[in-house]
């Protein structure tokens, strides 16, 4: 009898099952006595059942893996839900648009449904995006000094660190600017900040570590926002360091050209600010918060410039939406609630709100075409903005209806019986370079 032609299907959650049944499609394949037949198949399941039990009951727990004992990360299987790679960095891309993605650290319906909480004493690292101009070197300040820690965060008056260890042993728990510096970048973001936190916290601390990461950052009013950034650079800021890395390399001058010749852009017109194709501060936010390993990093002929926007604002708010906490600059109370209620943290002072700003009195004396114009080069993150901030007052909402004393909470956020913030002054500090273009 010739042999038949079987073609199998193997699916993950079947794997187990599949082991065992491909002895069995083997053995209908060949014609031989049935006898013989039932005497193979006698035997076979004779020496499985016996090596299960003698496996499964006598020998050593480091050995066999049906053992009774502890579970461990590696533990998980095909069957299991988790990734056993939670926190570890993203591998490249090498077709960006069709790959699948890890995850990057634990969401924000993860710390709340899973009843997950953030764990200083454990391997637990919370990882600031810091976007420019959206307040987050006041929520960087706030992290470092006002957190009313086991631990708290010492910092050096000469330079503008500090050292954020846990409770019980010399390991950093933040990820930032004030507590680690650059280390992925400066303004790294979430392409950037995915594929470097792990290998450099490896590097830092001298051991592989599986920690698990809570990823945060704030968003700004984009109109405002922009303004802010054109007055900045028109101070004389650049950001030259930046590294702009994505897959496996940094961006190069021919992806993406200065706008400027010299070394600054300083003195720019808002007009001119707005007219160079390759300035990074139109839609930034969302660039910064997309993974652009999907869009071909920054590769402007990978796909059409339509298909690029569309792609880039769809990551853009999946990975807000997954983000432990992100907070908006134009909600600073709402923010502090939200964060310290997801953390279960406490910060020592009220976060200030700062309505009148210079990009207020900017956006004051544009004309009405400058501000179509700034309007339309930040369309995704008008978009990313407007979901944003639906968003959070979800989450703000959701929090409130949990928590039995929101009144008194919220009407005193910042104040802790005997703590009070510390006088350190950090204007009065000397920044690691002075360049105002590390800032």
């Amino acid at each position: 009898m010739a042999k038949k032609s079987v073609e199998v299907q193997v699916f993950d959650s079947d794997f187990a099952l599949l082991l065992r049944e491909s002895v069995t499609y083997e053995i209908k394949m060949e014609s031989r006595p049935k006898s013989k037949f039932r005497t193979f198949v006698f035997v076979c399941v004779l020496l499985a059942v016996t090596g299960i039990v003698y496996f499964g009951y006598f020998c050593p727990d480091q050995v066999c893996a049906l053992s009774s004992r502890e579970t461990v990360w590696s533990d998980w299987t095909f069957r299991t839900p988790i990734q056993d790679n939670l926190g570890k960095p993203l591998q490249t891309h090498s077709e960006p648009v069709s790959s699948k993605l890890s995850n990057p650290g634990l969401s924000y319906d993860d710390v709340l449904n899973e009843n997950f909480q953030f764990d200083m004493k454990a391997h637990d690292v919370m990882v600031f995006l810091h976007i420019q101009k959206t307040g987050g070197t006041s929520f960087g300040r706030h992290l470092v000094r006002d957190l009313d820690l086991e631990r708290p965060c010492t910092c050096q008056r000469k330079r503008k660190r500090c050292y954020c260890f846990r409770p019980n042993r010399k390991e950093i728990w933040l990820f930032s600017r004030y507590s680690t510096g650059w280390k992925c970048g400066l303004h790294a973001d979430w392409t950037e900040l995915t594929s470097c936190v792990d290998s450099e916290l490896d590097k830092n601390e001298g051991d592989k570590v599986k920690r698990r990461y809570f990823y945060i950052t704030l968003l700004r009013e984009p109109i405002s926002r922009f303004l802010s950034e054109f007055r900045h650079v028109q101070r004389g800021a650049t950001w030259r360091n930046s590294r702009h890395w994505c897959g496996g390399h940094v961006a190069t001058r021919e992806e993406l050209p200065l706008c400027y010749k010299g070394d600054s852009w300083k003195g720019v017109t808002l007009d001119q600010f707005a007219a160079c194709p390759y300035n990074l501060a139109a839609n930034r936010q969302t660039r910064m918060l997309a993974d652009l390993a999907l869009v071909g990093c920054y590769n402007m002929s990978y796909m059409s410039p339509v298909e690029r926007d569309r792609v880039m604002l769809a990551s853009a708010k999946k990975n807000l939406a997954s983000m432990a906490f992100f907070g908006l600059t134009e909600y600073q109370k709402i923010a502090q609630y939200v964060f310290e209620e997801t953390f279960n943290l406490r910060f020592a002072v009220p976060f200030e709100q700062h309505n009148a700003t210079v990009s207020s009195v900017t956006l004051s004396m544009i004309r009405q075409d400058q501000l179509e114009t700034i309007r339309r080069l930040n369309d995704l993150d008008l978009e990313l903005y407007s979901f944003a901030k639906a968003l959070m007052f979800q989450r703000f909402e959701r929090l409130k209806s949990k928590d039995p004393l929101f009144k008194e909470r919220f009407a005193h956020l910042g104040e802790l019986p005997g703590r009070q913030s510390d006088s350190f002054d950090w204007d009065q500090v000397i920044y690691d370079d002075n360049n105002i273009t590390q800032k």
